[in-house]
C-alpha cells in the first residue's frame, strides 16, 4: 500500500517523508518561523511546549528568517545528511507568508541543493501560489480533515480571512474551498502535494474514503492518515483516539484511491534530524541561542515603526508605576500621553475586552486603543502581537518603570531595549490556552 512518489521534474529521492527508503539517509530540519495561525482546530493546543513532546504545533523557540538561516548553518555542521528545509508552524506558514517566503529565499541562496517543503491548512495559500513556486518550494502538505462542511464544522472553531472571522459551518465551507483551490494551484505549478488527515472516530471515520477520492481527483500524490491525539484544553480533549486496527482498516480503504504514507513521525514544528533519529532535544539549546541572535542592520531598519500621528501610549500596569502585566491578563489599560512641557500624564483607563473569542478579541482591543502608537506590556502572545502590528499599534515588551518605556517611545526613539523576544514556555501540567484569546 505504501508507494514512493516519483516525478521526472521533481526530486523525491532525498525527501524522507515522500520516500520512506531514504528515511535513514536523508533528514529534515523544520524552521519555526510561523507563529501566528489563521484557524483554530478543535484538536490543537500549541501552548504545550515541552522538548520531550513530539507532535505538530510544538516548538521551544520561534525564529526570524535570518535566525533560521543561522540555525540551518549550525544544524548542517552537526548533521550534514539534512536534505530538506521545511516550515510547519508552530502556526500556519501562510498566516506568516512574508517570514515563510523570506526564510526560503535566504536558505535557497546559500544552500541551493536543499529541498523546500511547507505544511499548511491551505486557507492562505491561494494568494501566494506564484510566490510559492518562485521561492523554490517543491513539496507541499495540506491538512484536510473533511470535504463536506457538515463534517468539517466539528473540526474548526473559527477561521479568519483578512479581518473577518468565520465560525462553525461557515468556517468549514471557506476552508474546504480554499484547500481545493490551493491543491489545484499547486499541482498546476508542478508541485508534489501530500494531504494530512486527522482520523477522529465518530466524526470523519466514515468520511475518509470520500476525502481520498476527492484528493485523488485533484491530483494529490500522497495521503497521510494520522490518529487523533487528544490534547488537554481543546474541544477534542475527551475524544477517543482510533485503535491501530481502525487506522489500518481505513488506510486500506483510502489506499484504493491514493498511495498511503505509513511512516509519519508526527513531527514538531522544530523537528530536526533523521526521521528515526530525531535531534530536537539535542538541538533545543542551539535553537534557543539562534532565537536570541540580533538581526542584521538592514533588517533593523525594516522593523515596525511607531505611528507618531497617534498621540497616546497604552500601558498594562497593576499599580500605575511599573509595566508588569501580560497583555492577555490585563483587565484594563492605562492611557498615557506626553504634555507640551515633556512630562507624562495618565489621562484615563480603558477596560480590556473579555477573554475568549479568538483573534476577534485582539481586533476589538486594537479598536479600543486606536489612538495609541504603542502598547507597553510585560508579555504578549504571537496572535495578539500580529493583530496589534497589523492595526498600527506597536506592542513593546519590557519590565520596569512606565516612564522608562515612555522615554524610549516619545524622546529617545531607541526601542531596542523594549522589543524583547518571547521565549518558549516550559513544560508544565498547568499549561493552558489554545486560541481562545488568552494572549
Amino acid at each position: 500500500m505504501q508507494t514512493i512518489i516519483t516525478h521526472p521534474d521533481q526530486d523525491t529521492s532525498r525527501h524522507p517523508c515522500f520516500n520512506p527508503k531514504v528515511k535513514g539517509q536523508c533528514g529534515r530540519v523544520h524552521l519555526p518561523v510561523a507563529p501566528a495561525c489563521n484557524i483554530q482546530c478543535s484538536y490543537c493546543n500549541r501552548k504545550y511546549d515541552c522538548v520531550n513532546e513530539s507532535r505538530p504545533g510544538v516548538t521551544s523557540s520561534v525564529l526570524t528568517p535570518h535566525q533560521a538561516l543561522a540555525y540551518v548553518d549550525k544544524v548542517l555542521e552537526k548533521e550534514p545528511r539534512i536534505t530538506v528545509a521545511g516550515i510547519a508552524g508552530p502556526g500556519d506558514p501562510f498566516a506568516n507568508a512574508e517570514a515563510t517566503l523570506e526564510t526560503m529565499r535566504l536558505i535557497r541562496e546559500k544552500y541551493p541543493h536543499m529541498l523546500f517543503c511547507v505544511s499548511s491548512n491551505g486557507l492562505g495559500v491561494p494568494e501566494h501560489l506564484d510566490a510559492i513556486a518562485e521561492a523554490g518550494i517543491t513539496h507541499m502538505t495540506i491538512t484536510v480533515n473533511a470535504v463536506d462542511p457538515d463534517v468539517g464544522q466539528h473540526f474548526y472553531r473559527w477561521a479568519r480571512d483578512g479581518k473577518v472571522t468565520y465560525q462553525g459551518r461557515a468556517a468549514a465551507e471557506l476552508l474546504i474551498a480554499r484547500q481545493i483551490e490551493s491543491i489545484k494551484g499547486l499541482k498546476a505549478r508542478g508541485m508534489i502535494v501530500k494531504v494530512n488527515t486527522i482520523l477522529t472516530p465518530g466524526l470523519n471515520d466514515g468520511h475518509i474514503e470520500e476525502i481520498a477520492r476527492t484528493m485523488a481527483d485533484l491530483g494529490v500524490d500522497l495521503l497521510n492518515i494520522m490518529a487523533l491525539i487528544p490534547n488537554a484544553g481543546t474541544p477534542f480533549a475527551d475524544k477517543r483516539p482510533p485503535s491501530k486496527a481502525e487506522l489500518d482498516a481505513i488506510r486500506e480503504v483510502a489506499g484504493r484511491h491514493l498511495p498511503q504514507m505509513l511512516h509519519c513521525k508526527r513531527c514538531r514544528a522544530d523537528a530536526v534530524g533523521l526521521l528515526d533519529k530525531d535531534m530536537s532535544g539535542e538541538m533545543a539549546g542551539c535553537l534557543s541561542a539562534c532565537s536570541s541572535l540580533p538581526e542584521p542592520c538592514e533588517e533593523v531598519a525594516m522593523q515596525p515603526k511607531l505611528d507618531t500621528s497617534r498621540a497616546n501610549v497604552a500601558v498594562a500596569s497593576m499599580e500605575g508605576m511599573l509595566v508588569n502585566e501580560h497583555l492577555g491578563e490585563a483587565l484594563r489599560f492605562q492611557i498615557w500621553t506626553m504634555r507640551e512641557n515633556g512630562s507624562y500624564a495618565m489621562i484615563e483607563e480603558r477596560p480590556a475586552p473579555p477573554p475568549g473569542g479568538g483573534p476577534d478579541r485582539w481586533y476589538t482591543l486594537a479598536a479600543l486603543l486606536s489612538d495609541c502608537r504603542a502598547v507597553l506590556v510585560s508579555g504578549i502572545g504571537d496572535t495578539p502581537r500580529t493583530v496589534m502590528e497589523e492595526e498600527g499599534i506597536l506592542p513593546l515588551e519590557m519590565e520596569g518603570f512606565i516612564e522608562q518605556g515612555l522615554d524610549a517611545i516619545y524622546k529617545t526613539g531607541d526601542l531596542t531595549g523594549l522589543r524583547t523576544r518571547r521565549k518558549g514556555a516550559a513544560c508544565s501540567v498547568g499549561c493552558k490556552g489554545g486560541g481562545g484569546g488568552c494572549g
